[in-house]
């Protein structure tokens, strides 16, 4: 075991031992490295001000991604490379081209978002060559200013490419991949401090031992929701065990019949994967967060959370997905209708741990659609989010799945409205009298996103857009009034 911290920062490998494992990077940042460009604008991962690249090695290359560092803890980035906004000039002096573009479309005016736009930029100039303003707008999604307006930040994102896109991060790439390389760890990270502990496994069985041995450990993925309990609870986390650095759970394989997706895949990882069979649920996860909460957050990590919002789970249900559930070598398979049981509480047994997700590959005769309502389109919690999956068989449906988030304790399964769908012609009239029965499914609360008439409202009129969007007829329904 080893008890440092190795990343490489600044040209330099870091080594960091005897700090507080729940220690934020943008905290380390600004107390100890004296690195002040990144700001803390809401410790939530929200307003992107305090935006920081990390880069990892993945299959022999550098992968640049945009992450908050506001929510992420300093252990994670062993083995890694951080990328401030001090470090972007050259050895000359000269501005990065992101930098020197948000100078050239005056994309700044009093600066304190512009460092995070900068780093969000600078992601971009090196993961991807030329993207379309809508991909960019996508990008900067995670990123708010209050005073420029997008538009000249926008146009920066596409003057930022005008000379090409080698910068001195590109020169060095050979030695950078070879330093990452030397700090590759072989043996679980172990760190203690006062009453706190952190563990850093790099096997599956390591992280079976660790939470038979610590049942009561928190275990942490992309962070995304964890982090929140530091930034904004102020809760002491006592034991950690870290799954990102364990290989087997970062997988996403795609087979005939499944997509399995680990426990520390991100969304950013399995996007792609899931797009290709369901591109509405792919439009789900754009929509969830942003770009840096993609880049570390991860979908087993949602279920694992058991949110009545989070956005993911209503669309695995339709699908029939289901979790292999590990505890020591035993493993069970729980289908995730069964695995919740009320606000936010699970099957999960002490000492039990997620380590996969599985997503049945259906066949495209299946029909699958899936919406989110929300006040902002981009970067906002559901108010409601449907999901619905359909079989017909000579113009009756023969199978029918539809679940909602928003709705209740749980993400939940509308049984009525799919017992009076079933055997019948999918036809208006068949949907008008089952988005009838609604109310036997659910009795949905009020809140500030939603009244409970509003969301009762919105679930019965996505399952007729479903419709519509099932049939050629084309032919409009009669939608409910708005109701106040």
């Amino acid at each position: 075991m080893t008890d440092r911290i190795r990343f490489l920062f600044n040209g330099r490998v870091q080594e960091v031992t005897d700090i507080d494992p729940t220690m934020t990077v943008l905290t380390y940042l600004r107390t100890v490295a004296r690195c002040v460009g990144s700001k803390e604008g809401c410790a939530e991962g929200d307003c992107g001000a305090c935006t920081v690249v990390v880069t990892r090695l993945r299959n022999d290359a550098l992968e640049y991604r945009a992450v908050n560092a506001c929510i992420l803890f300093l252990p994670v980035l062993d083995g890694k490379q951080l990328i401030t906004v001090e470090q972007l000039k050259a050895s000359d002096g000269s501005l990065h081209p992101a930098q020197r573009a948000m100078v050239d479309c005056h994309g700044s005016q009093c600066g304190f978002c512009t460092p995070g736009f900068v780093m969000s930029l600078f992601a971009l100039f090196h993961s991807e060559e030329r993207p379309t303003r809508k991909r960019i707008n996508d990008v900067l999604a995670g990123n708010l200013c209050r005073c420029t307006g997008y538009s000249p930040i926008v146009d920066a994102a596409e003057r930022m490419y005008a000379a090409g896109r080698e910068d001195q991060f590109s020169e060095r790439e050979v030695d950078t991949c070879a330093i990452l390389e030397s700090l590759r760890r072989t043996e679980m990270l172990a760190m203690s401090w006062k009453n706190r502990r952190y563990f850093a496994p790099s096997t599956v069985a390591e992280v079976a031992v660790l939470c038979q041995r610590h049942p009561d450990a928190h275990m942490l993925a992309g962070g995304t929701d964890v982090g929140l309990w530091v930034t904004k609870d102020h809760r002491d986390l006592d034991t950690i065990v870290y799954l990102g650095d364990v290989p087997e759970l970062q997988r996403c394989e795609v087979s005939a019949s499944h997509i399995e997706i680990g426990a520390a895949a991100t969304y950013t990882d399995v996007s792609d994967a899931i797009g290709r069979f369901y591109p509405d649920f792919a439009e789900i996860i754009r929509r969830l967060g942003a770009v840096q909460i993609r880049n570390t957050g991860t979908m087993v990590g949602n279920v694992a959370n058991a949110s009545p919002i989070g956005d993911s789970m209503p669309p695995l249900m339709v699908l029939g997905s289901s979790v292999r559930l590990r505890r020591g070598t035993d493993t069970r398979e729980v289908s995730l209708d069964d695995f919740f049981v009320d606000y936010r509480q699970t099957v999960l047994r002490e000492g039990e741990f997620i380590e996969s997700l599985r997503i049945p590959v259906h066949a495209p005769s299946h029909l699958f659609g899936a919406y989110k309502v929300s006040k902002r389109f981009d970067q906002d919690i559901s108010a409601v989010l449907g999901a619905y999956g359909l079989r017909l068989e000579d113009g009756r449906v023969n199978d029918i799945r539809i679940c909602y988030g928003g709705m209740a304790a749980v993400p939940k399964r509308a049984t009525a409205c799919e017992e009076a769908l079933l055997g019948v012609e999918w036809n208006r009239e068949a949907v008008h009298r089952a988005v009838e029965t609604m109310h036997r499914d659910f009795t949905p609360i009020s809140d500030m996103r939603a009244t409970h008439e509003y969301r009762l409202l919105v679930a019965k009129n996505l399952l007729r857009r479903f419709y519509l969007e099932t049939t050629s007829t084309g032919a409009p329904m009669r939608v409910l009034e708005y109701v106040e």
